[in-house]
């Protein structure tokens, strides 16, 4: 593969990058614009970062960057595999989150409704989800059922034209700002543990459900769990056919897991550690000195530019309108274990400084790294656990025996 790039393609590389230094500096203030962490601009329990957020998504949307890997006759871009990935690097360079407010919807629930919705559930709720009118969450893990998400007992019976809910999700991510939510349930609680299971689409300001926030260690508050006590949802608004939800969710867990792959600023958050190495002392001598941390942070950019490189791959299958493959976990593992050994590193770099908090005397950056340590592990988790992704790599990808 010829990986550079055309005069059109620097061209459109030019204007994005333009665009994204005057919106940010506009929206977020110019500090935090170049400054922010992705995870500092998700945090989604102040309310004011929200409100700039949802901003900086109204225009994304405005300026045809919110979903430029959708087809174009569902309000996407159309965008070829260069200028996916073009603008990827670009944005996550600058710390930002890929699609503005509405992560979820735009990155993984839009493309399995486009994939496998049907005509009236496409016209009803992809151009909303483009402009940020209606934020999406997703309905997966349960508290015995988090990466087993098969296990999942949250039921739905159907009653006349609708489905009356009972049960429990929790670590559901924006479930305090959405607006809907793509809900598996079990439907047949007498067939095998992968069969019997619904995908529902389901209006957040329904009677019966209650969201309880869930403080992470971090000290943001973008989890929660969520209680449903015969929540009624309309009979169209299943998606796929009844009890053969696992496959679709499966179809939402593929592509959240290529976004995985590619969500996290991995490289912006190395070139960040190698000008931290510059300013800080390590073992009696400037960290960026000293042979061994070299040695590390060079390991480090060598991963992180593999990782850009193997976007490609799944990048392609979807423009040639496949659904991402297990080959995906490939990414989802590779990014979210670099960016906690990255963390780590930093933690050991800072030595006893890493023990400050946010906003305490003396804590280095404001205590941003400090930060990211406590966060990286939970990146490992979500979207299935790395334990998780090498199962599917040993068993689907490699068709290694099940030990």
């Amino acid at each position: 593969m010829d990986f550079r790039f055309s005069a059109e393609e620097e061209a459109f590389r030019a204007r994005l990058r333009g665009w994204i230094e005057r919106t940010t500096a506009e929206v977020f203030g110019r500090g935090d614009a170049i400054g922010a962490s992705t995870a500092s601009l998700l945090d989604v329990g102040d309310d004011s970062k929200w409100e700039r957020l949802k901003e900086y998504h109204r225009r994304l949307y405005e300026a045809g960057y919110a979903a430029l890997h959708w087809p174009k006759e569902y309000g996407g871009g159309g965008a070829t595999l260069i200028e996916q990935a073009i603008y990827q690097d670009e944005v996550l360079s600058f710390g930002l989150p890929l699609y503005g407010c509405n992560q979820l919807a735009i990155d993984r629930i839009g493309p399995t409704l486009i994939f496998m919705g049907t005509q009236a559930q496409k016209d009803r709720y992809l151009p909303k989800m483009l402009t940020g009118e209606e934020i999406w969450c997703q309905g997966y893990s349960e508290p015995n059922a988090g990466s087993d998400l098969a296990g999942l007992q949250t039921r739905a019976v159907l009653d006349g034209d609708s489905f009356v809910v009972n049960g429990q999700k929790v670590w559901t991510s924006l479930a305090h700002r959405a607006d809907w939510q793509v809900l598996l349930v079990r439907t047949d609680p007498e067939a095998p543990k992968h069969k019997g299971i619904s995908y529902l689409l389901v209006d957040m300001k329904s009677p019966g459900i209650t969201i309880r926030p869930l403080v992470q260690i971090t000290g943001e508050a973008g989890f929660n769990e969520v209680f449903y006590d015969n929540v009624r949802v309309p009979k169209e608004n299943l998606v796929g056919e009844l009890n053969q939800g696992w496959q679709v969710s499966i179809a939402t867990l593929m592509y959240e897991r290529v976004s995985g792959g590619t969500r996290h600023p991995v490289e912006r958050t190395i070139n960040e550690l190698i000008a931290l190495s510059k300013q800080i002392e390590f073992d009696g001598m400037t960290a960026n000195r000293h042979p061994y941390v070299r040695q590390k942070l060079s390991q480090f950019a060598i991963e992180a530019r593999c990782l850009r490189l193997s976007r490609y791959r799944s990048l392609t299958a979807q423009l040639r309108g496949k659904i991402p493959g297990p080959e995906s976990s490939f990414g989802k593992l590779f990014a979210t274990e670099l960016n906690l050994r990255v963390a780590m590193f930093a933690d050991e770099l800072l030595g006893s400084y890493s023990a400050l908090d946010k906003g305490s005397f003396g804590a280095v950056e404001g205590g941003r790294w400090t930060q990211r340590a406590l966060a990286a592990r939970g990146l490992t988790i979500a979207a299935g656990s790395s334990e998780i992704q090498h199962n599917i790599i040993g068993e689907r990808v490699l068709k290694l025996p099940k030990g």
